[in-house]
């Protein structure tokens, strides 16, 4: 299944939370594809015209609660996976489609370098997507891109490098309602270290971004670590989750390193809080010659991730079949239709 450059991407949407239902909507507002089919096994969902809950996509399409009954594998191009974090978890419906052939990309956080926590599935994946002529990729704003191929691409003016360190500040006051209860927002310390125990607070895929990094650019990584910790508010906040009282968690600090060498050849640093009041994305590379690059006050996540998930499947589309990484296919860019929609003020 490919698509020429000649039509819209005919599109089967898996998966529509709050980032899905926005990745469907800009999908059809941007011109860059079009939703023939969408999956969602919420009930309450199931049977609802898409059209209600991601305004400005085509009337007519109905949510399905099984992809393999909403669409055929002639019917559409490539499949947007939004579900959740876990490659495990994600894993049978990957394999469903990729059985038929789909080019895929996710935003399953542990498909960006799936080969840190899951080798074998990763090589199972491969094989199949190679066998049938399918593709798979996981992306996002990060990790997918500020925290992993901004900084290895940054490294294309250099002549050698010896260290990495990125750090990405984010105030969460303006991210939507489910990533601001995934960084704690307004627990109390005991609340946010059970949540961390358990496994469902922290930011999913910075041991990926540094693995990722650490192997396109030949890092040497003998061991790593991963710490998480609370930011604490020091006065009054507000969110959406409503009123974070001062010594309340207002959201997570996260820094994973890889040592080789005896130093730190990748050190990443991800601070999500409300009310963090420096946000920014910066990139240091200690090489010949070093690089120091900062976005001041940062990429917005929502609408970055909804971006490059869209940006991503052409380029998808047009690469070899397999399980792939954001560093074997060709650089997303924005559309030029929709760069040219932006600049008439369509």
């Amino acid at each position: 299944m490919t698509a020429c450059a000649s039509h819209q991407v005919r599109v089967l949407h898996v998966g529509l939370g709050p980032l899905g239902r926005l990745i469907a909507a800009d999908l059809h507002a941007r011109g860059a594809g079009v939703v023939v089919a969408a999956v969602d096994p919420d009930p309450t969902l199931a049977g609802r015209p898409l059209s209600e809950i991601a305004p400005g996509t085509t009337p007519g399409v109905t949510i399905d609660a099984d992809p393999a009954r909403a669409a055929d594998s002639t019917a559409f191009d490539a499949a947007i996976v939004t579900t959740v974090s876990s490659l495990a978890s994600c894993a049978p419906t990957f394999r469903s489609l990729l059985e038929r052939g789909a080019t895929i990309v996710s935003t399953c956080e542990e498909l960006v370098y799936p080969r840190l926590r899951h080798a074998l599935l990763a090589d199972e994946l491969h094989d199949l997507a190679v066998h049938r002529g399918g593709r798979l990729l996981g992306t996002g704003v990060n990790p997918g891109f500020l925290m992993d191929l901004l900084p290895v691409v940054a490294t294309g003016v250099c002549r050698g490098v010896r260290a990495v360190r990125v750090e990405r500040v984010q105030d969460a006051s303006t991210r939507r309602v489910p990533f601001q209860r995934k960084i704690g927002a307004g627990l109390d310390r005991d609340a946010f270290e059970r949540g961390v125990r358990k496994g469902w607070l922290r930011h999913v895929g910075l041991g990926e971004s540094l693995h990722f990094i650490a192997d396109r650019l030949g890092l040497e990584v003998e061991d790593w670590s991963e710490s998480v910790e609370p930011v604490i508010a020091e006065r009054e906040l507000r969110c959406a989750l409503g009123v974070i009282e001062p010594g309340r968690a207002a959201g997570v600090k996260q820094v994973a390193v890889g040592v080789g060498r005896g130093r730190d050849a990748v050190r990443l640093e991800f601070v999500a809080a409300i009310g963090q009041p420096d946000p920014h994305d910066s990139v240091r590379i200690d090489g010949d010659p070093p690089i120091d690059l900062t976005i001041r006050g940062g990429v917005h996540g929502d609408t970055a991730t909804v971006a490059i998930t869209v940006n991503s499947i052409r380029p998808l589309l047009a690469s070899p079949p397999g399980l792939h990484t954001m560093s074997s296919i060709a650089p997303p860019a924005c559309d030029r239709h929709a760069t040219a929609r932006l600049q008439h003020g369509r």
